[in-house]
């Protein structure tokens, strides 16, 4: 079970030697660069460059394959939503229209179509990589001690923290939740029909939500406790000062941003890539 937690494991890497700080303002930095071009050749770049970080940074393709899979299913059906709302968005971007095939005079599928839904399609699974990669090489308490130390209050950077070590308690819960149902004679499992397993799944949320409450309120009133936010300033057990690798990663994150700007401004004259010109 340990195996599907999204939570943040010790390794010996380049990348869990960063600084939080700077995982924090690269993973930022890369999906501006993404967020912000159309161009299929850059977007390109970025998720083999993602996909190569990944393998940098001994993150399993086991370990995040259920959410890649999630994500790809919401993505197909954007897809699908995308076409049937906007079945010509790809033509009147593109300023062409090289038809394919008609399935009815509102719905044509064309070249230029296909290409705009595709080059969005490897724009949003780009940037899963690069958040899987910060949850998994980033310490919680060291994330926050860094955003403080830059001027963030503590208090924000502490909440921070906690969602982050927060990921993976609730898919405990949700896992013991889960098993105990099991356990009682509720089939979970893909020999139930979809129908039956998602209204399980529905009936598991209930004890979730009610389990997440009480363990907020009591890291609240621990926190009370201990006089949480009564000074303006607090000590960190665990802080990194930025290094030099910590600056190379800044530097190569920033210039990916600017090549991304760059040939959208003077190559492309845009956001798009038009290869139908």
């Amino acid at each position: 079970m340990q195996e599907k937690l999204i939570m943040y494991t010790s390794e010996e890497t380049f990348i869990h030697r960063l600084s939080g700080l700077t995982k924090l303002i690269s993973f930022l930095v890369l999906t501006s660069a993404v967020m912000y071009t159309y161009d299929i050749r850059v977007i390109v770049g970025i998720l083999i460059f993602s996909f190569a970080l990944m393998k940098v940074a001994k993150v399993k393709f086991s370990k995040v394959k259920t959410m890649f899979l999630y994500v790809f299913i919401f993505l197909l059906l954007n897809e699908v939503i995308t076409f049937l709302f906007a079945p010509t968005e790809g033509v009147k971007i593109f300023g062409t229209s090289h038809v394919i095939f008609e399935l009815s005079p509102r719905y044509v599928v064309t070249l230029e179509q296909i290409f705009y839904q595709t080059t969005k399609f490897l724009k949003y699974i780009s940037v899963i990589p690069l958040g899987m990669i910060f949850l998994f090489t980033t310490n919680p308490s060291e994330l926050a001690s860094s955003l403080n130390r830059i001027g963030v209050h503590y208090k924000v950077a502490y909440a921070l923290a906690l969602t982050l070590r927060y990921f993976p308690d609730v898919q405990r819960i949700y896992v013991d939740i889960s098993l105990s149902q099991q356990a009682r004679g509720v089939d979970l499992s893909y020999k139930a029909k979809f129908k039956d397993r998602f209204k399980h799944a529905l009936l598991i949320l209930i004890p979730l939500i009610f389990s997440s409450l009480e363990r907020v309120e009591k890291i609240s009133n621990a926190m009370d406790l201990r006089g949480f936010g009564k000074h303006k300033t607090r000590t960190w057990y665990t802080t990194k000062k930025l290094r030099k690798d910590d600056y190379v990663a800044l530097v190569i994150s920033g210039l990916i941003l600017l090549v991304s700007i760059f040939i959208g401004m003077f190559v492309n004259h845009g956001r798009f890539y038009n290869p139908f010109i």
